[in-house]
């Protein structure tokens, strides 16, 4: 196999792309170039996406199983690795095989985190050598999200979602509702009655309790499932919204608690998943760990 004739090992192995939730998010400014300006809190989930990548010698990168609708050169995956091989001058292409698991357009950073993913494991797979700091300089100019899967660590998050701030965080257990609809996240932060001057506040400020997230008022008046699943959430834990949506989630301080709201909530209709809260990305554990080979 071709992978057996590169020297980095990683190749064909499976590399987890996690998702994140935004324990809270204000809105505290706009810049001139119409780009808001925020402050949130971002934890890992274990829930993934899972990337593969196979090496090609014809410096084309392409997918093994494109998205349906999306054309191939659009999908974030794609766009990271062509732009690693732009910034450094890399010949060889990769073939990517992607495993979606979470949902698209719930504000779980699903298709930020694969474009993390890629830029990461490539950056080690073909040698480059980019540090973490102009990895998640690129990342910026895929989405506002991919820096913080470039960090690989839970961050209190400023400017555009790009300042970010190494955070430690209690990795709670996890319940989130995906409604059945898809947020447009350009709607939402172009409504005209969305809260854009928020005071700005300190980490202490949210240790303390002060979770808002400035996006739910919009939301939930746009998307009525939405406000539903905020409703159906609250009857076990503090409800939140992760981003802009679409996707809801509750903390809870013991697994039996979060398993009863989940069993709850899936007899009743729900697509609900249960998860743990990480304060490190699995894909930089993996990394760390070294426990992989072609």
């Amino acid at each position: 196999m071709l992978e057996k004739q590169y020297s980095n090992a990683g190749w064909a192995e499976r590399w987890p792309a996690p998702a994140k939730i935004n324990l809270m998010l204000r809105i505290v400014g706009q810049r001139a170039d119409g780009y808001h300006l925020l402050q949130t809190v971002f934890q890992f989930i274990d829930l993934f996406d899972w990337l593969v990548f196979h090496p090609v010698d014809n410096g084309r990168v392409t997918l093994v199983n494109p998205i349906p609708g999306v054309p191939e050169l659009d999908d974030l995956t794609v766009r990271a690795a062509n732009l690693l091989k732009v910034e450094t001058g890399y010949k060889s292409g990769v073939r990517i095989e992607v495993e979606k698991n979470l949902p698209m357009g719930g504000g779980l950073g699903g298709g930020s985190s694969d474009a993390a993913t890629t830029l990461v494991v490539l950056n080690k797979l073909w040698g480059l050598q980019l540090s973490v700091e102009r990895l998640m300089a690129l990342g910026l100019s895929l989405g506002a999200d991919v820096p913080i899967f470039v960090s690989g660590y839970a961050a209190w998050a400023e400017g555009v979602g790009e300042k970010l701030e190494k955070i430690i965080l209690d990795e709670q257990w996890v319940v989130v509702i995906k409604p059945e609809c898809h947020v447009n996240t350009k709607e939402i932060f172009s409504a005209k009655n969305l809260t854009r001057n928020s005071k700005s506040i300190k980490i202490s400020d949210f240790i303390a309790g002060q979770h808002q997230n400035d996006c739910v008022e919009v939301v939930s008046q746009r998307y009525p499932l939405v406000k539903d699943a905020l409703v159906a959430l609250s009857e076990f834990s503090e409800a939140r919204l992760t981003g802009s949506g679409a996707c809801v989630f509750a903390q809870f301080d013991s697994e039996i608690l979060a398993i009863n709201a989940y069993q709850s909530l899936k007899n009743n209709g729900w697509q609900v998943y249960i998860a743990k809260g990480l304060n490190e990305s699995p894909l930089f554990s993996k990394l760390k760990a070294g426990k992989y080979n072609s």
